[in-house]
């Protein structure tokens, strides 16, 4: 986002009272043709935005629809720049773009992975089948748990699950760390 003084049209500080809380201080207007936000209603709503939260999670600036917000504490105080954002539409409907694009992936990839679990899940010779095959894939062997994922492909709690289940019933052993993967054999 680039900034620039020939956006601002106002500018208001938000002071805090330790009694009623955030407060309009004062504002200024520069530009009468532009009022996007009464500043009176808004006061708690801006400094609850730009001072709540953890420390160093803070935002600078908020982007809304007609203007943006840019902050500047100070004490228990706020300034707040309140900005007319120029040419900024096309980098919004780009970023629309982006966002609708990984949302569809990300929305395939749940799909896959909920198909795999649901076979996986309902099929009880299939698990029983991979327990039996993982425990003659360690037998003399040390294998991590990313290692086993890649032979059935599994989800990793799926995998996991599948594990936790032989060392219940004492079929494989953990042998130590590779990396932070686990390492198994056969008992």
């Amino acid at each position: 986002m680039n900034f620039n003084e020939n956006e601002l049209f106002s500018v208001a500080l938000v002071g805090f009272d330790l009694i009623n809380g955030p407060f309009l201080k004062w504002k200024k207007k520069f530009d009468d043709i532009n009022d996007f936000v009464n500043l009176d209603d808004f006061a708690v709503n801006f400094y609850l935005s730009f001072r709540g939260g953890n420390a160093g999670k803070k935002p600078r600036a908020i982007l809304y629809d007609n203007f943006y917000v840019v902050a500047f504490p100070k004490d228990l105080e706020l300034c707040c720049l309140f900005m007319k954002p120029r040419g900024i539409e096309t980098n919004i409907k780009n970023l629309n773009k982006i966002a609708s694009r990984i949302m569809l992936e990300m929305e395939s990839d749940d799909n896959e992975d909920e198909i795999e679990e649901g076979i996986a899940s309902s099929d009880n010779d299939t698990v029983e089948e991979v327990k039996r095959l993982i425990v003659n894939i360690l037998n003399d062997t040390e294998m991590s748990t990313p290692e086993l994922r890649k032979y059935f492909k599994l989800t990793n709690s799926e995998i996991w699950k599948l594990i936790s289940d032989l060392e219940s019933d004492r079929k494989i052993k953990r042998t130590g760390k590779k990396g932070r993967a686990q390492l198994w054999t056969v008992i």
